[in-house]
Parts: structure tokens; C-alpha cells; sequence
């Protein structure tokens, strides 16, 4: 039977707490105060997931509500993993010159971060005639496991997401984990529900999806239904409707050892990615 190479740092065991909140209207000072609170509630994880512009909730105004890279937002959030002793991911509404960027950050304990805008623009609610949109996937390192952070309507890309076996990525999977933070309503939480669990499959990988709850200004509805799903599709952490913060413990074993079992990655078809 073939095998995938164990990773060159040893995997060990990943605490993440998933924050599931309702967001404030377009109020980043009354945001910054509750998902302060919410987040010291998740101290001593090693990595807490934030949901999707959650100093704003997932609006087209941007001109009035989008911060730049040295604004109080970005600064709060550093501040915050610093206090936390975490990695603390979510995205915000980002001004770069003329262009408003829908971004997820990837801060870690020393304030460092690193950065992924979100691919796949939401048409239906106009967010690719507002946002400017990204072409590059982001992996990131933590506790020997690779990352791979995501926003929202990307979940429903799998191509975008695969999951390759890479000579590059420490002769194993590209990626062990992947984030999706979002902002995704009530009334489609039945796709949001099968496609983490599909990703989690296809992708022989553990998924954590974070979404948030409430009525937004636009009086949509958001049913959380935040999860953490294990690589053949089984939920480790299923949230209900309400303001959570709940924390899972996931084992690097069972990927491994599901990886040399089944290793459906050895039939995948080759493909190369055009960005554009």
C-alpha cells in the first residue's frame, strides 16, 4: 500500500476555538469591544477563527466602512493575538488605494500576520462590482499542520481548493486544514452545511467553518451552523443558531493514517490553475 510521508515537523495536536458572533452593523468600535470579549473567552487555544468581515458584516459599502492595513482595525486585531497568545483569523473590508479588498488575516502571537483575499466575489449580492478580488492561495504553518484559510463563497470552488500531494509541501498534502470564515444566510445553510463536509472528503483534509449568527442591516438572517468535520466527512463540532464560542481538538492521527489507507489522492486528475 502506498504511503504519504509523515511531515518534516511533527504534527501536533490543534486546538481551535471557532467564535460564532453577531456582528454589529457597520460599527467596528462596538465590533472591536464584542469580539474582544468573545475572543478571551478562547484563551489558550492555539488558534481562534473569527468570522467573516467581522467589523462590518459582509456589506457593499465600502466606501464608508473598509480600513486600511495601518488603520485600528488591523492594529486591534495584532494587538489581540499578542493578549491571546494566539493565532487569530477573520477577514475585514481592506482599502488599498481605490480598491477594497474583502481580506482575511492570519495573525499569529508576536503580531506577525500573513494575508489571503477572498478569490470568488458574491455576485449575487453585487460584491465583484464593489471588491476588488484575489489570485492567490495562501498556506500557512502552525504546530507542524499546513493551513488553508478561506472566505465564504469560495467554499463552493473546488477546483480553487484541491488538494495536491506537492514535493514541495514536505512529501505530503498540500494542505491538512482548511478555514472557511463567513458571512453565509440562514436561508442557504443546507449547501453551507454539505460543502464543508464535501471539501472535508474530497480533499482528504479537516475543514472548520466558521460562520456568524443574528440579522444583519439588510434584514438577512444567519443560522451559524459553524462545524469542525473530520476527513471522511464526520462532524467533530456542529454549533446551533446562537452566540457560541466552542473550542475542538483536532488529532493529526486519524488524517495520517486515513491518507495511507485510502490514498484516493494517487488517482486525482493532473490540472494546472489559471489565475486570471
Amino acid at each position: 500500500m502506498p504511503t504519504v510521508s509523515a511531515p518534516a515537523a511533527p504534527m501536533d495536536a490543534l486546538k481551535v476555538a471557532l467564535v460564532q458572533g453577531a456582528t454589529r452593523w457597520h460599527d467596528a468600535p462596538a465590533n472591536r469591544d464584542y469580539y474582544g470579549a468573545l475572543v478571551r473567552q478562547a484563551i489558550g487555544s492555539d488558534l481562534i477563527v473569527l468570522p467573516e468581515t467581522f467589523l462590518s458584516g459582509f456589506s457593499n459599502d465600502t466606501r464608508a466602512s473598509a480600513e486600511a492595513m495601518d488603520g485600528e482595525g488591523v492594529a486591534w486585531l495584532r494587538a489581540l493575538a499578542i493578549e491571546a497568545g494566539a493565532v487569530i483569523c477573520g477577514s475585514l473590508a481592506i482599502r488599498e488605494n481605490a480598491i477594497v479588498y474583502n481580506r482575511l488575516l492570519w495573525v499569529r502571537p508576536d503580531g506577525s500576520y500573513a494575508q489571503y483575499d477572498k478569490r470568488h466575489l458574491f455576485r449575487m449580492a453585487g460584491e465583484h462590482t464593489r471588491y476588488g478580488g484575489g489570485g492567490e492561495r495562501l498556506v500557512v504553518e502552525l504546530k507542524g499542520w499546513r493551513i488553508l484559510p478561506q472566505v465564504c463563497y469560495d467554499l463552493r470552488f473546488p477546483v480553487w481548493l484541491r488538494n495536491r500531494r506537492l514535493a514541495s509541501a514536505r512529501g505530503g498534502m498540500d494542505y491538512d486544514l482548511a478555514l472557511f470564515v463567513a458571512n453565509w444566510p440562514a436561508p442557504r445553510r443546507q449547501p453551507w452545511r454539505t460543502l464543508l463536509r464535501a471539501r472535508a472528503i474530497e480533499n482528504l483534509s479537516y475543514v472548520v467553518g466558521v460562520n456568524r449568527v443574528g440579522m444583519d442591516g439588510n434584514d438577512i438572517p444567519y443560522a451559524g451552523d459553524s462545524a469542525a468535520i473530520d476527513p471522511v466527512g464526520e462532524p467533530l463540532l456542529e454549533l446551533g443558531a446562537q452566540e457560541q464560542v466552542a473550542t475542538v481538538v483536532l488529532d493529526p492521527a486519524p488524517l495520517l493514517v486515513h491518507r495511507e489507507r485510502f490514498p484516493a489522492w494517487m488517482d486525482a486528475d493532473a490540472f494546472s490553475l489559471d489565475p486570471g
